[in-house]
């Protein structure tokens, strides 16, 4: 898959089929949306390409609080090149971008930048200056410069139409084992293994700790049921999420053991999956009352991944 990161470096791109929207979290209804253009580019005998931005729209406008990140930048760009795209435009949202009046963002963007020869979009996909811009306003356009506009209609799990939104809610509330149901995969977080207090090794229990990145949506503070990829290889585990009230003061972390796993992580990369949250994160009355629980929550997870592995059939 082709990457471009700024404007400037598109040039010279063959007709379209393009994708469109900001697929924050490419979640079930947004792969329903990139496969739908992949089948119209190949249909058509021209390129599929997702247009879509670096940073959250919303991120520029004044009084608006940040949006958190579902995906890193890297997963983002592995799960759309695996629906089998062969351009992907992830740009800048500029206040240049943002004031741009939404047929001077067709024109200038989408026809004279991309060649597009077919959009596709969401039912509720907004651009142009104000989000003036709407599935009509791109129909409209495309009758007189010549491209097919599809519009997706909303992709429904439950009777939930599958957003973004709803799985930020979701992981900020704790309700982790919903995620893969709209996600098509578990929520993970991924990052270098960091040195922590060496407690858990003291314990008995050594853990790999990542510092969590306040640019992500993260799940509140309490101790989840996990997998734990380290080299490719995916291991069972159960992570705290916290800040150690027990023992200090510490920042937000993410603190994994790996059962049955003896090599040292510090400075790896490892990629930790949240199944199933069991517990709050409490403060203890002394190491020996958390030392007990982490025993009783080892147990849990272990009991949790023996029924996974027997309704799998491993």
């Amino acid at each position: 898959m082709e990457v471009f990161e700024t404007l400037a470096q598109v040039k010279d791109i063959p007709p379209t089929a393009v994708a469109l929207g900001n697929f924050d979290g490419v979640h079930l209804g947004h792969q329903q949306l990139i496969r739908e253009t992949v089948d119209r580019a190949r249909q058509e005998g021209i390129r599929s390409a997702v247009f879509t931005f670096s940073n959250h729209p919303r991120d520029l406008l004044p009084r608006e609080k940040k949006v958190k990140n579902i995906l890193y930048k890297n997963e983002k760009r592995q799960i759309i090149e695996a629906l089998g795209v062969d351009i992907l435009f992830d740009i800048p949202f500029t206040k240049a971008i943002m004031t741009m009046e939404p047929v001077e963002f067709i024109n200038k963007l989408l026809l004279e930048k991309l060649h597009m020869k077919a959009a596709v979009c969401g039912f509720n996909y907004r651009f142009g200056y104000k989000a003036q811009g709407n599935p009509d306003v791109l129909r409209n356009v495309g009758m007189e410069k010549d491209f097919e506009v599809v519009e997706i209609p909303p992709y429904r799990i439950n009777g939930n139409i599958v957003s973004s939104s709803l799985i930020r809610t979701l992981i900020a509330s704790g309700q982790v084992e919903k995620c893969e149901m709209y996600m098509g995969r578990n929520y993970a977080i991924g990052g270098e293994v960091v040195v922590g207090n060496r407690l858990g090794r003291k314990l008995g229990f050594p853990t790999s700790n990542l510092v969590i990145d306040p640019a992500m949506v993260t799940p509140p503070n309490g101790v989840y049921v996990t997998y734990c990829t380290y080299n490719g290889i995916r291991y069972p585990s159960v992570t705290n999420v916290g800040i150690k009230p027990t023992i200090g003061h510490y920042n937000k972390n993410v603190e994994t053991h790996i059962f049955n796993f003896d090599k040292e992580l510090y400075g790896k990369k490892i990629i930790v999956e949240f199944l199933e949250k069991t517990r709050d994160e409490v403060k203890f009355d002394s190491i020996s009352d958390l030392s007990e629980q982490i025993v009783r929550d080892c147990r849990e997870a272990k009991e949790y991944h023996d029924n996974l592995r027997r309704q799998q059939g491993k």
